[in-house]
């Protein structure tokens, strides 16, 4: 699914709207298993970051909290900071995954000009060499905005089981994790959206940037405001949203599974650990 959803953000002249369409248009044009190109990038790019927020969360977590109940607003903080440190380990990551994603593409824009990487190694190679180091991190600004995204998932989702277990220390059933999962992520995915398109374009690394401010915040901020608005002014409001249902598909069920697996593997792990179940179910 994520294919599609690229393409949405970065190649706007299909003639196709909305997702289904598109995705029907890329498998006459390229197979069946184009949808699939670039998955084992995806996969590298998703385990490094879960792990990197993950960890950073909870550590953060501990740290702060030393045993104190948690609040959405203590949770939205470190979920924040959490999001920082992720997006400025895993960018580049993101950059050759998106353009691995995307390469061998049948572009409907003449403006695009197509990539040859053999591989994650080589992308990293060619990007640093022809782009320079710093092109890793392109999209870097609209990545930080978007660490609300994992933020407001995190804040919402913790909200949920605090009101689940209603102050009782108890371990909830897969069925209320993936639920809650499922619906702290589809807000999340929702309410930020719009910055998710503008980072794909960015990390595709084919946007001229017309900006002559001398401050990179400055230029940065410029650059997202012309792309939304350009966006806008091209489809309406509803424009900023193109794509959003293959997205909440994509990424409501990964996120559901994802919460799911990850409170299974930490009940399992303290047990292993001889810590209580009380230790466990206070987290």
């Amino acid at each position: 699914k994520k294919i599609p959803i690229c393409l949405c953000s970065v190649d706007e002249n299909r003639k196709a709207k909305s997702t289904p369409a598109i995705l029907a248009e890329i498998v006459k044009e390229e197979g069946l298993l184009a949808p699939y190109r670039g998955w084992f990038p995806v996969i590298c790019s998703l385990c490094c970051s879960n792990f990197v927020y993950f960890y950073c969360f909870h550590c953060l977590k501990a740290s702060w909290l030393k045993g104190k109940q948690s609040a959405p607003s203590t949770d939205l903080i470190i979920g924040i900071a959490a999001g920082v440190v992720n997006v400025l380990v895993t960018t580049p990551l993101w950059v050759v995954n998106t353009r691995l994603k995307l390469q061998g593409s049948k572009f409907h824009n003449e403006d695009i000009h197509p990539t040859n990487y053999s591989g994650i190694l080589d992308a990293f190679v060619q990007i640093i060499r022809d782009e320079g180091i710093a092109a890793l991190w392109n999209g870097t600004f609209p990545s930080l905005l978007l660490v609300l995204n994992p933020a407001i998932q995190f804040m919402i989702y913790e909200g949920l089981k605090r009101q689940l277990r209603r102050g009782i220390p108890k371990e909830l059933s897969s069925l209320e994790v993936f639920v809650i999962g499922a619906i702290a992520k589809a807000i999340a995915t929702t309410v930020t959206y719009p910055l998710q398109t503008i980072q794909s374009i960015l990390r595709f690394g084919q946007y001229n940037n017309t900006s002559t401010e001398k401050s990179k915040l400055l230029s940065s901020l410029r650059t997202i405001k012309c792309l939304l608005v350009n966006r806008v002014r091209k489809y309406g409001m509803l424009g900023l949203f193109k794509g959003l249902e293959a997205k909440l598909l994509q990424t409501v069920l990964t996120a559901a599974l994802m919460f799911l697996l990850y409170e299974k593997i930490a009940s399992c792990t303290f047990r292993v650990m001889g810590l209580s179940n009380n230790h466990y179910k206070r987290r």
